[in-house]
Formats: C-alpha cells, structure tokens, sequence
C-alpha cells in the first residue's frame, strides 16, 4: 500500500448534520437500512453506486493494531504488507477478502496521528488457521480482531489513492445529508490491489463507516 492509502485528516465532512451550506435544513428522515449482502465486507463485482447504509454483522480479522503518526504510516502499510503478511501465508493464512485499513482515532494538525488496523478479513477465528496467533517480524504483531457489528454506510472510490481524502469528506457529508451521524470505526478496503504497472484510474477502494441517528450520536 502507498502513502496514500488512508483518509487524509483534512478530508472530514463540512456539514456532517445533514444541513445546507445556508444553514438551514435539508429536511430528510434517516435512510432506511438493508441487509449487508452474502459475503460482506465484501460488496460485489461492481462498485457501490451513491452511499448505502447496510445492517452488518461483525466480522473476524487479523490485523496489526498500531498508533502511528501520520508522517510514518506509509511505512507502516509497506513493513505490513511486504513482511509481515508474507509470513503468515506461508503459515497457512487463507483471508477471506481485499485489505483493509480501519481507523478508531486519528487526530489532525502537526502532530497528526492514528490509531489504526491494518489486516484482512476472516472466515472464522484465527485460532482455526494458525496454531499460534501470534506472527512476529520487527517488532510487528499479527492479532485477531474484528470489524463491529452495526448500521454502517458504504460507498466506492475509484481512482488514485491521492484522491482518498476528497472522497472521504464527501462520504461524511452524504451520510450527514441522509439522516446519519458518521461514527468510529471508519475503514477502507483495497478492492482492487495497487501493482506498479497499473493506471491508478483503475482503482477501487470501498469506504465504509459506522454510522448513528444523530440523536444517538455521541
């Protein structure tokens, strides 16, 4: 993965509370919700048209979890995906979708910094693959986790990773616009996988977010 291959912290939405750049009130009622499809978080061959809001089920990963500042953290993507990744498919890991990357926190200004997972998708527990959990190289650490359970908001970007930021401040605003308050986690998933040859046009990355009523929102 690049070091574009996350939300960029000045891409968060404007007007996330669903108003009009006047102010006023765009009047609609919260989006209805659908069953997340077979396979999620997998959303199909074609990307996502618009935003949807689906009711997921939670869903085991294994991940390395690391707070990292924002200046460093394409490093971490390619110590992630280029060592520790390639070891443990060697021990036998079958993931059961693209990579992802799932943001609980991440801080703007200066000193901007994440707190972040970096993984991919299970069938089941890690447990039922590896005898261990545990995969170290450098100080790195692959553990078991899990996508939340919820209501959450998708959408596909397509094109470059230096275009992630822009996308991510839209989505924010249409989840707004639809009666929703952006929540945490929000994640990314790297449907189509960068090679250096390839036409970054050519890209799909999946947002997903979870998303609250605003009265819920905290």
């Amino acid at each position: 993965m690049s070091s574009s291959s996350h939300p960029s912290p000045d891409g968060s939405p404007a007007d996330p509370d669903g108003t009009a750049p006047d102010g006023t009130s765009v009047g609609r009622g919260p989006a209805a919700a659908e069953n997340a499809p077979g396979g999620y978080p997998a959303l199909g061959a074609e990307p996502v048209d618009g935003v949807r809001i689906l009711r997921a089920p939670a869903v085991p990963t294994v991940v390395q979890a690391a707070d990292v500042p924002m200046a460093t953290i394409a490093g971490l993507f390619d110590a992630v995906f280029g060592k520790l990744f390639p070891a443990a498919f060697e021990q036998g890991l079958t993931p059961a979708g693209p990579a992802f990357a799932l943001y609980t926190r991440l801080t703007d200004g200066p000193d901007a910094a994440a707190d972040v997972e970096i993984g991919f998708p299970l069938d089941g527990p890690l447990i039922e693959q590896l005898d261990d959990d545990a995969v170290e190289i450098d100080g790195m650490r692959l553990v078991a986790s899990v996508i939340p359970a919820g209501e959450v908001a998708v959408t596909s970007h397509l094109g470059g990773f230096d275009g992630l930021g822009r996308a991510w401040g839209e989505f924010f605003g249409e989840i707004g616009a639809m009666g929703r308050a952006p929540g945490i986690p929000f994640w990314e998933s790297y449907v189509t996988e960068p090679s250096p040859d390839m036409d970054p046009a050519d890209l799909r990355t999946d947002l997903y977010c979870l998303v609250r009523t605003p009265d819920d929102a905290a």
